[in-house]
């Protein structure tokens, strides 16, 4: 008789930049997720899906826990709130080469009133010394009781593959949700969008802050299979247009060449990317623009 299967819905959480992303883009495989070293990199519940014979894990990364400062910022940690009472388990991704900070704590405070089981996930083990891991955990422990504490380097890839083995245990039985091959449940032009707003972050390092959204305009595929996609960049400012675009137009140039090749990667087809840079003031306190843009409530 064969092993049962199990099925079931995993939220990644923790404060900005402990590596949510990258995890998340290490047990899929492909780059679903966007990476920044900027807080806030996330914003919508990315859906990962990760399917084995016997299982089928449906992550969430959710936005990095903050207090918020905006209607974006209170939208993104509600998000959170509510995923953690729907999922089986959540994984509590800690940076173990930062050491324990009041966002951690903050957290901690939080999953007190849950009653899902939460499995610690030390990450990026490859910058400290081994030894310098056992007070980090006894640290946690006396805080929380959580069900499992697992080190791992997301970025290198080490004990993945255990992490996964503790995550099946607490799953329950169930069917495959999602067909083998389908990795993440957001569509094409959402992940084409985030790919965009990826590259702005990497480009423009500290002179755009997260005051950008992207939004896909126009997708389709012509006659040769060359797919045509227009993307608007929204900024709140007209100095931060100016950045965008740069000299000659030589930055926005850069972001597109950069998130041409990631789409062609995802797509498997030939692009052609047209960026458009609008300035929309204070955007991200107008309920319509967030509505537009994709952050509405579920």
């Amino acid at each position: 008789m064969s092993k049962s299967h199990k099925s079931g819905f995993v939220s990644i959480i923790g404060r900005p930049n402990v590596g949510k992303s990258t995890f998340l883009n290490q047990v899929i495989g492909q780059k679903i997720a966007i990476m920044s070293d900027k807080p806030q990199t996330t914003r919508n519940k990315i859906q990962g899906v990760y399917t084995q014979e016997d299982t089928q894990i449906i992550f969430i990364d959710t936005p990095g826990i903050h207090k918020p400062k905006s209607k974006l910022g209170r939208y993104m940690l509600s998000i959170v709130e509510n995923t953690l009472s729907e999922v089986d388990v959540i994984l509590f991704l800690v940076d173990v080469e930062q050491g324990i900070g009041q966002g951690d704590r903050y957290i901690i405070e939080q999953l007190k009133s849950v009653k899902t089981r939460v499995i610690l996930v030390l990450n990026k083990i490859d910058l400290v010394h081994p030894e310098s891991l056992l007070p980090i955990i006894t640290t946690y422990k006396d805080l929380y009781d959580f069900a499992e504490i697992v080190p791992i380097s997301a970025k290198m890839g080490n004990n993945i593959e255990p992490l996964l083995d503790q995550i099946r245990k607490y799953l329950p039985e169930g069917p495959q949700y999602y067909p083998e091959d389908q990795v993440t449940d957001h569509p094409e032009q959402f992940i084409c969008a985030e790919l965009v707003r990826e590259k702005l972050l990497e480009v423009t390092r500290e002179e755009v802050p997260h005051s950008i959204a992207v939004q896909i305009e126009q997708m389709k595929k012509d006659d040769n299979g060359v797919v045509h996609i227009s993307a608007l960049i929204y900024v709140e400012r007209k100095s931060q247009k100016g950045i965008i675009i740069g000299k000659h137009g030589a930055v926005l140039k850069e972001i597109g060449r950069k998130s041409r090749q990631d789409m062609q990667r995802l797509l498997g087809s030939k692009i052609f990317l047209e960026l458009w840079v609008k300035v929309k003031k204070d955007w991200r306190n107008q309920d319509v623009v967030l509505k537009d843009l994709g952050f509405h409530h579920d």
